[in-house]
């Protein structure tokens, strides 16, 4: 019995220095790629724990607050699928009201999305198409006003910490109770002879676009574009040689835009519109009787906030929680999203001295969170009923989303999710690393990483996957 007993002891023994060689290996594996960059004053935080019991394998500053970027996407999709649930819907309604027709956005971040529609196989224009075809049917032939109510978010579109000189770009575009085509147009050029034609997309009379755009026949094109005191009026510049495009930009008054190419599309197909356009609450118009809606899963919206990084659909997360808090499910703002993933966290068990909300997207330099922040919410989700989707959301190494470049290497392909991050001096990476010994959750955050490569903060995702791949613990 003594014998035996001293067998157990040697036995467990062993399997504790084995499990303390491999905490060792990947502590000396990740110190070796962050220690260069930490004497050039890169900052970091860095947590991985094992998905399965939350035990940490490693961490370095895993509590200290940093700058997120787009890993802030993270925080804002979990809680949006614990306030609104993995089945909300978004459901924006069409209708009229004494002859007039009515729009009812619901925050809908994705309706009129390419992407999306191209996901369910549906043409160009069908929510457009599908409103002219629904009163056709009907046998309407005018319409009084175009009447959009987009009260279910309140009227601050633009971030206050959003850069300036970011707000013509798709990712800082305007956030609108009625968002549509992601508040875009798309521009492309094209050099014939000694001029340069500029193209829109969709085609509208709702953009004023001024070309100071310069033919070349030697050197590299390149085209911009900036804003005008007057708004959607948009001067595009710089020099084209063959073609260039076709890239995004984003425009004003959202709610305006989607009503402006209805009207367009109403007068095309021969119903005329007696009115005006207004921006109003349904409560000013009477009895709304339907006539279409158009709905779009949260789980679609988590997809694109995560697998690719879309600002608005973030922003639009965010704002929805808040305005389906208030009484009235309105005026959805940031103030009041904030609020409310403060306490999500906070339910979690995490101290706010590791986190600072200011907006759902990470664009703002005022967020922080802390590693620690982020890999707890990734294993509350991962225990949860909620994780095969929320899984489903995030992108694949070397298959998929915003790492679908990245993890080429079968070792490595398909076996790490996660979602990327990226603001000038910062670098994020958070998610799950499958192997052979299970799932690893984590959150890698760098501020002042003007230094560091995309890749070299990948090296420490590889690193799980090298050091627990084969092993026992």
């Amino acid at each position: 019995m003594e014998s035996y007993v001293k067998k157990i002891i040697v036995i467990y023994a062993i399997i504790v220095c084995f499990a303390g060689s491999v905490g060792a290996d990947l502590t000396e594996r990740i110190d070796g790629i962050i220690n260069p960059y930490l004497q050039k004053k890169v900052t970091f935080s860095i947590h991985v724990i094992k998905a399965d019991t939350g035990r940490e394998v490693y961490g370095h500053q895993s509590q200290e607050p940093r700058i997120p970027a787009s890993n802030m996407k993270i925080i804002t999709s979990a809680a949006a699928l614990k306030y609104l649930g993995p089945d909300y819907e978004f459901t924006t309604k069409i209708g009229l009201c004494n002859g007039s027709l009515i729009i009812i956005g619901s925050g809908d971040p994705l309706l009129g999305d390419a992407e999306t529609d191209l996901k369910y196989g549906r043409e160009k224009d069908w929510v457009l198409d599908t409103i002219v075809q629904a009163l056709k049917l009907q046998g309407i032939e005018t319409i009084e006003d175009i009447v959009v109510d987009s009260s279910i978010f309140d009227n601050q579109r633009v971030h206050p910490s959003w850069p300036a000189k970011d707000l013509n770009k798709s990712y800082a575009c305007e956030i609108s109770g009625l968002n549509y085509n992601c508040n875009c147009i798309t521009i492309s050029t094209e050099r014939i002879e000694d001029k340069v034609a500029v193209y829109i997309e969709p085609q509208t009379g709702f953009i004023e676009l001024i070309n100071k755009i310069e033919p070349i026949t030697q050197g590299e094109s390149a085209v911009g574009t900036y804003r005008n005191s007057k708004p959607n009026k948009i001067t595009a510049y710089g020099k084209c040689k063959n073609k260039v495009g076709p890239f995004e930009v984003a425009i004003e008054r959202p709610a305006a835009f989607f009503g402006f190419l209805l009207y367009e599309k109403l007068t095309q197909a021969g119903i005329s519109t007696k009115g005006k356009f207004v921006e109003a609450g349904l409560e000013e118009y009477g009895e709304f009787k339907p006539v279409t809606q158009f709905q779009t899963p949260l789980m679609d919206c988590v997809a694109r906030c995560n697998k690719d990084s879309i600002g608005l659909v973030a922003e639009s997360l965010l704002k929805t929680i808040a305005a389906n808090s208030n009484p009235d499910g309105k005026n959805g703002s940031w103030e009041k999203g904030r609020e409310l993933i403060s306490n999500f966290l906070s339910e979690l068990g995490v101290d706010k001295n590791q986190f600072n909300i200011d907006d759902g997207s990470g664009l703002s330099r005022e967020n922080r969170l802390s590693a620690y922040v982020i890999t707890t919410v990734l294993s509350n989700i991962y225990k949860s009923n909620y994780w095969p989707p929320y899984r489903d959301s995030l992108a694949v190494g070397g298959e998929d989303g915003t790492i679908n470049k990245y993890f080429k290497e079968d070792k490595y392909r398909g076996k790490i999710i996660g979602k990327t991050g990226y603001i000038s001096g910062v670098r994020s990476f958070s998610g799950v690393c499958t192997t052979e010994n299970g799932d690893y959750i984590f959150s890698i955050i760098a501020n002042n990483a003007g230094y560091i490569s995309r890749y070299k903060i990948n090296e420490i995702a590889e690193s799980i996957i090298d050091e627990y791949s084969g092993s026992t613990k």
